[in-house]
């Protein structure tokens, strides 16, 4: 295509993945790209998405939205980390924190240190070298300008994900993109390439395109039913598969992080919004039944149910091809990975961000189209073994559900990583993957890994030395976090602003 020629790219699907599509690609796309969303009011979304890791801020940045607006719009709120309660035994919590954990010294990662501090008895819970987790279980939002002791920490969001739906949908139409009410009754193939040629509504609407977004949820309405990619199940290695959600009156703490809550065979999630709180149970139909996941659930709210438990069934796996011909799946159109580290809506940014990288003009070359399912294959395989830690390595003996993750086989790639840990401590980022190291070394102590050994070279610094080293790295999370203002202090701020600015329209 010339630079004038028009390129027409057709979504089918709306709801957060849809209209994440709409409003980047409006965003970044050259003007002869014109953009047609096709959606069905009628249809509905899952909808149950609302937390988020610190990579949609740079997705937000991009599109230039305004933080206030945005929290605004979408009764938002921060996420400083996932506090994990009851997953190594009942009673038990740990956080999987966003940002640093101590600092390293010189070349010794902080890791090695703590756990030579950890074997001669002196190291203290995780919790206490980490600013974010500090500053979340006490209700501080480390927010705004920094000086006078205010730093500057990862955050991410919780959101009303309808909301931000509808709010990326009036920015999407501002930039041009065109809507379509409607639900396909008809999918076209060029006979030649086998390409998508165009779908057409029931309503007798023919979209024809170049290039073709399917955000149409479990269903693969294009990359499945009708390009049989193909689903790679791993049920077997994630077994649970059901969930139940309900949101819930506001109440209990106004918290900066999410909560995961284990129970008897699976979790509760626990997401505070500035008008509710986001409720759901994640389980494994095995070992519970539909009945007990909803009273347990209901059991386990800060206030009065606001609707009905919703029931949802999934499959936790992947498309074999999230890029198929002129097709590119996105969201749970290209697979599910359960909430448990909110990654939902990220894969849904990564897919993006990665197909702009790759923006056809044109016919597309097969070795480029190779390279992003493979680039795809990794991410959602790294995501896959860290989930799947937090089941293999729990202490909860005597319950079916979790005897049965304690006992399963793993892939053998997570497998080498827990015992690369447990017997010297080394923990290796693995090109770009999403999880850091020091995610996975929060998490594997949280799970109760604990390394036995640790690199050579930390044992270069005395003992008296250590000890100080690792007090002063706790004085110092506890004197960063203790400025920061309280949670619901800093919403309140930016809300506020955004509706004195009339950003938040």
């Amino acid at each position: 295509m010339t630079a004038q020629q028009p390129y027409n790219i057709v979504i089918v699907g709306g709801g957060t993945a849809g209209w994440m599509a709409a409003a980047v690609l409006a965003r970044c796309a050259p003007p002869a790209y014109r953009i047609t969303l096709v959606e069905s009011e009628e249809i509905g979304t899952v909808g149950v998405g609302e937390a988020t890791i610190p990579a949609i801020r740079v997705f937000n940045a991009a599109l230039g939205i305004d933080e206030g607006a945005f929290l605004s719009a979408t009764n938002g709120s921060f996420k400083l980390g996932i506090s994990f309660d009851g997953w190594l035994v009942p009673g038990h919590s740990y956080m999987h924190a966003f940002g640093e954990i101590g600092r390293q010294f010189g070349l010794v990662p902080f890791r090695d240190h703590w756990a030579r501090a950890h074997a001669a008895g002196f190291a203290k819970p995780l919790a206490r070298y980490s600013v974010n987790e500090l500053a979340a279980r006490t209700g501080r939002m480390p927010h705004g300008p920094q000086g006078e002791g205010q730093v500057d920490v990862p955050y991410a969001y919780h959101f009303d994900a309808g909301r931000y739906a509808a709010f990326l949908r009036r920015y999407a139409e501002g930039l041009g993109v065109t809507r379509i009410e409607g639900r396909i009754a008809r999918v076209e193939r060029h006979g030649e390439t086998g390409d998508i040629a165009a779908v057409t509504t029931e309503a007798g609407t023919r979209l024809a395109g170049d290039f073709f977004i399917d955000c149409s949820g479990f269903q693969g309405l294009l990359i499945e039913q009708e390009l049989q990619t193909g689903y790679d199940d791993w049920s077997h290695w994630l077994p649970c598969d059901r969930a139940m959600a309900v949101p819930c009156e506001a109440g209990g703490d106004f918290t900066p992080f999410t909560r995961s809550i284990a129970r008897t065979a699976g979790w509760q999630w626990r997401i505070p919004l500035q008008h509710r709180i986001g409720n759901g149970m994640v389980y494994c139909s095995q070992f519970m039944g539909e009945d007990e996941a909803a009273a347990t659930l209901l059991a386990n709210l800060d206030g009065k149910p606001l609707a009905e438990p919703k029931p949802l069934r999934f499959v936790t796996g992947k498309r074999r091809k999230l890029w198929h011909r002129n097709c590119l799946a996105v969201g749970l159109a290209s697979g599910f990975m359960e909430p448990l580290e909110s990654t939902s809506i990220h894969l849904i940014q990564s897919t993006l961000s990665r197909f702009l990288r790759m923006l056809p003009r044109g016919p597309v070359a097969p070795a480029l189209v190779d390279e992003f399912n493979r680039q795809a294959d990794f991410e959602f395989a790294s995501i896959r073994d860290f989930l799947i830690l937090h089941y293999k390595a729990n202490g909860r003996v005597g319950e079916p559900f979790w005897d049965h993750c304690r006992a399963m086989a793993i892939p053998d790639s997570l497998a080498a990583r827990i015992e690369q840990f447990r017997s010297g401590g080394f923990i290796h980022h693995h090109h770009e993957e999403l999880f850091t190291e020091v995610g996975w070394f929060q998490v594997l102590v949280g799970q109760g890994v604990l390394p036995e050994s640790w690199n050579a070279a930390a044992d270069a610094m005395p003992e008296d030395k250590l000890r100080e080293f690792m007090a002063l790295l706790e004085g110092s999370a506890i004197e960063q976090a203790r400025p920061a203002a309280q949670h619901i202090d800093v919403v309140a701020r930016l809300c506020a602003a955004a509706q004195t600015t009339g950003e938040a329209a």
